[in-house]
């Protein structure tokens, strides 16, 4: 049997961020080898991996990639077990590298289709690969639960948790220098304020009619004229309007302006949005 050095058994554990003792183990199972080691780990952490499938991920990490100048713009939502982790810098790395990786690449459209691929920032492994590795790191389940992409200019934005994200499909003067900041800006207003439509023809017609039911059985309930009340009924789904339309909520970065004027004045036109919290 091939004698084990201490030497190499730190070389393994920092090659593969593993303990020492299941270092030493993969060491002795292949006669010394490093490299034999190494894949021997990966296939035990598939093993491992294989056995807790079951367990909950509970929380996790959104990302985005956009990109105005390339037409393409992605969201994905790689979950795992615990905060820590979530919040750990290899689990964020991994899951830009995901969005990175489905907006350059060819694209997919299922998360197993997306695995499969070569990494963007590691062109020599699969994204499936990179997951595994930091499986037998960590030692928790991940699972790439959700991905889009659009290819067309976008905006994206995603807040500093990872909680919560924002994808924007933008389309006219998309090449303009400041694109990228308002298209960006655009998709904090998204998340933060989360409206229910980008337009008021994109609202459900029925909420509408029944807003407008509410609005003027209150009039009524104030003894406002029949005469009048239609013109005040007009003036106050306005405000309603302000509150779940994209394009008339007051901008939330300068409320004296609408995303719609914000938009207009930088000769945009917002066509799609993806506004996506953690866990659906």
């Amino acid at each position: 049997m091939a004698e084990i050095t201490a030497a190499a058994v730190m070389a393994l554990r920092d090659k593969s961020g593993l303990p020492m003792m299941e270092c030493k183990k993969a060491l002795l199972e292949c006669g010394g080898n490093t490299d034999e080691a190494m894949e021997w780990l990966r296939r035990q952490g598939i093993k491992t991996q294989a056995l807790r499938a079951d367990r909950e991920t509970s929380t996790g990490r959104l990302a985005v990639y956009a990109d105005s100048a390339k037409g393409v713009g992605t969201i994905i939502e790689l979950k795992c077990e615990s905060a820590p982790v979530a919040n750990s810098p290899d689990f964020k790395a991994l899951a830009e590298d995901i969005a990175t990786t489905l907006a350059l690449g060819p694209g997919a459209k299922t998360p197993a289709e997306l695995l499969v691929q070569k990494s963007h920032a590691h062109p020599e492994r699969t994204l499936e690969d990179l997951k595994n590795d930091l499986f037998n790191r960590m030692r928790e389940v991940f699972e790439l639960s959700r991905i889009c992409r659009i290819d067309a200019p976008c905006g994206g934005y995603a807040h500093h948790d990872g909680s919560k994200a924002a994808l924007v499909q933008i389309s006219g003067k998309t090449g303009a220098p400041e694109t990228a900041t308002i298209a960006k800006d655009i998709c904090m207003h998204v998340v933060a304020l989360a409206p229910k439509a980008i337009t008021k023809d994109d609202l459900d017609p029925a909420a509408v009619a029944k807003e407008r039911e509410i609005l003027t059985e209150a009039a009524r309930g104030e003894g406002k004229p029949e005469n009048i009340i239609a013109k005040m009924i007009e003036g106050r789904l306005r405000n309603f309007f302000s509150q779940c339309v994209l394009l008339e909520q007051p901008f939330v970065k300068d409320d004296k302006q609408t995303v719609g004027q914000l938009a207009k004045d930088a000769g945009l036109e917002v066509k799609r949005v993806e506004n996506w919290k953690l866990g659906g």
